[in-house]
């Protein structure tokens, strides 16, 4: 009696597990569709779009007409276009040097041991938090000719008051100084992720070898700390060559033309004369150059990345 109900429990058991349904593989696509949708709707839509723009005559108010590769052509002959990619590269190249060489500086301060670092490392990182267009408007009452105060302080080395960025031959340097002062942080942070990673055996074995600061530094720290300067240079062109705000909070493209980058001219275009058309083609363009720049800037640090594996 025992075996056979035994028997009929198992029987009963092996049924229940044939009468479960088979498990389905997971769909993710409920999942998947909602970002789809975003991104098509925040970056797919508005690039197609702007490609299908830049393809016609189209001034607002005005009938759209197909053009083609008109606008294309146009740009290639338009000398405004090549002084502010000019000024760009110009303004982009400053922007990256200065905080670079002095963002490390500053890392190479603050990685040491003194009297309150967190703090005056705290108080340094602070530009980095204010908005744009705040740090501009204080800073064009500072480069103000008779009124901006660093015209005053100057006098008193004896330097004569300066026009800064009411000059056209000084208002690049001057929005390249207030690019500094905010984005050197940056560097810095970066810079001692860097140095906290660095191991210290190295130095101690330089130390008994007789190698002073200089040889340190230029034989140990530089190279170990090189994949992250070029992470701070990747991440600086990228923002510098889209660089609007500042600019156009300060001098709006001038005096003249002289701090007329390409994001500058393409606004003027598009929303100041309202050439949308011309606009889009100039957009399209500068997106290429961007995407070019970010390729050629991956490729070094990848090449970098094998040089130091080869090197181990």
């Amino acid at each position: 009696m025992v075996s056979v109900s035994m028997e009929n429990t198992s029987a009963g058991t092996r049924g229940a597990k044939r009468s479960k349904p088979a498990r389905l593989a997971p769909n993710y696509w409920p999942f998947v569709i909602p970002a789809l949708v975003v991104i098509s709707a925040v970056i797919v839509f508005p690039w197609v779009f702007t490609l299908w723009m830049s393809a016609h005559r189209w001034t607002l108010g005005q009938e759209q007409s197909f053009i083609g590769l008109e606008n294309y052509i146009r740009l290639a002959g338009d000398g405004r276009f090549w002084e502010s990619l000019w000024h760009t590269l110009i303004y982009t190249v400053l922007s990256v040097v200065a905080p670079l060489f002095l963002g490390t500086l500053a890392a190479l301060v603050f990685d040491a041991e003194f009297p309150m670092r967190g703090f005056l490392r705290g108080v340094f990182v602070m530009p980095m938090m204010a908005t744009p267009v705040a740090i501009a408007l204080v800073w064009t009452m500072m480069f103000h000719p008779q009124l901006g105060v660093l015209n005053y302080l100057l006098s008193f080395i004896g330097i004569g008051p300066l026009e800064w960025i009411y000059n056209q031959s000084t208002v690049i340097p001057s929005l390249v100084l207030v690019e500094t002062w905010q984005w050197t942080p940056l560097v810095m942070l970066i810079v001692l992720g860097g140095l906290a990673a660095v191991p210290r055996e190295p130095y101690e074995s330089a130390e008994i070898d007789g190698a002073n600061a200089w040889q340190k530094f230029r034989y140990l720290t530089m190279p170990m700390i090189a994949p992250f300067l070029m992470i701070a240079v990747i991440i600086r062109s990228i923002d510098a060559v889209k660089s609007f705000d500042i600019i156009y909070a300060m001098t709006q493209g001038g005096p003249g033309t002289a701090s007329e980058t390409i994001n500058i001219y393409l606004y003027n275009t598009s929303f100041a004369y309202y050439d949308i058309g011309y606009g889009s083609a100039m957009a399209v363009v500068f997106f290429i150059a961007i995407i070019a720049l970010s390729f050629v800037l991956l490729m070094v640090r990848q090449r970098a990345n094998w040089s130091e594996m080869e090197e181990r």
